[in-house]
């Protein structure tokens, strides 16, 4: 399977200022990214889609391809993801023809933590089973039968028409476990995508789930203190995202990534 895997990121954002180009003991959210992906033994092509310049030289560093630049209307904050890969795929499909790949592997720095394994995985899946889209997962710590929304007087009607159904069942049992998307990667064929620009049109799609603390999502500032957390206390091996670059000529206290 040929899979194109495309990164995607913007320059402007604002729950975290600079947020892609933002390191962990040293590294970039676009550096832990690339390097995962460029360890996976199906990783042919990975090129960057952005309209930063600064973005782009960081991702250059890793290897990733700069193709094209993203035009600046989708790179606003209504620009939706799907316009992102269309563009993308529209490069791809004039430049060098249709058929060119089987899939795209889709990442976002924003989820830094993402394993080889994890990308790997993902397109063993798909070819095993056959799947249209995979998409990594995470285990949801509250149960949708304890959410809901409040209405305008703050009552919540909706929790506890579900909490005392949940109840009367004759076959209840635990808690179901449930899961929700977690951002680390979108699997999705080419064709399959060009058909309906949805990753999830049909039920021929498949969650991959992932551990909680590879699967965190940064959005806010307290959310790349926790990143950096994790970091600095080992549950996550930088050395599992890095490239085997010699140290840097120019400042041998820091490691140069390409």
């Amino acid at each position: 399977m040929n899979v194109l895997f495309l990164m995607t990121a913007r320059g402007g954002s604002k729950g975290v200022p600079r947020k892609n180009l933002r390191k962990l003991s040293g590294l970039s959210l676009i550096g832990f990214k690339a390097g995962a992906a460029l360890r996976s033994r199906y990783c042919q092509r990975i090129v960057m889609s952005t309209d930063s310049e600064e973005i782009q030289a960081e991702a250059r560093r890793f290897g990733v391809e700069i193709p094209f630049t993203r035009p600046a209307e989708l790179a606003s904050d209504t620009a939706s993801s799907a316009d992102v890969i269309w563009h993308a795929m529209d490069f791809f499909d004039e430049t060098e023809g249709k058929g060119r790949f089987d899939a795209i592997m889709l990442l976002e720095p924003s989820t830094p933590f993402g394993r080889t394994e994890d990308y790997d995985r993902a397109i063993e899946l798909m070819m095993r089973t056959g799947a249209n889209a995979v998409v990594g997962m995470r285990k949801v710590e509250t149960s949708s039968v304890f959410v809901g929304p409040l209405d305008a007087e703050g009552h919540i009607p909706t929790i506890v028409r579900k909490m005392r159904e949940f109840r009367s069942s004759p076959g209840r049992q635990e808690v179901p476990t449930e899961y929700t998307m977690n951002g680390a990667l979108y699997l999705f064929r080419w064709d399959y995508f060009r058909a309906h620009k949805n990753i999830y049109h049909d039920e021929n799609t498949y969650g991959l789930v992932m551990p909680q603390h590879v699967s965190l999502e940064i959005d806010e500032m307290h959310d790349l203190a926790y990143a950096e957390f994790l970091v600095e206390r080992g549950y996550i091996d930088k050395r599992d995202y890095m490239l085997d670059i010699p140290l840097s000529k120019e400042n041998p206290r820091e490691l140069e990534y390409r």
